[in-house]
């Protein structure tokens, strides 16, 4: 087999091997990445979630954002932009969960604000029988 022959050959399967390399990498670029669903469900179960708790009530702002970063999300998978789609999904939903907590806590304050309250009458009228005695 001459020589010249083995290196054109070989040459052609470096070629060959560069442009399917090529195709493939050129290939994922053009594809658009799949719309981040898991996330988007998260944010939204997250934030009905909230709303159950009455987070509107206590923590309105933080729920608003979680709303907005969701509305701004679901418009990124229409522009097809999934990477900024699936970033904004999962801030709603951290927003969300912000809201959740800070409703439980202002909850919380507010039982231990009556527990408090309740105690402060129960030592008054206590006090109130052992001076009568």
């Amino acid at each position: 087999m001459p020589r010249c022959f083995r290196t054109r050959t070989r040459s052609q399967v470096y070629a060959t091997t560069a442009l399917a390399a090529l195709l493939l990498l050129v290939g994922g670029c053009i594809t658009t990445p799949l719309a981040p669903e898991i996330a988007l469900n998260d944010a939204r179960s997250t934030i009905q979630a909230a709303e159950k708790d009455d987070a509107s009530h206590y923590a309105n702002a933080e729920l608003d954002e979680a709303r907005q970063k969701l509305i701004l999300a679901d418009r990124a998978v229409a522009t097809e932009d999934m990477v900024l789609a699936e970033r904004l999904a999962h801030e709603s939903a951290a927003t969300a969960k912000l809201a959740a907590a800070r409703t439980e806590a202002k909850k919380a304050a507010a039982i231990n604000t009556e527990m408090s309250r309740g105690a402060d009458a129960l030592m008054e009228e206590m006090q109130r029988i052992g001076d009568q005695q």
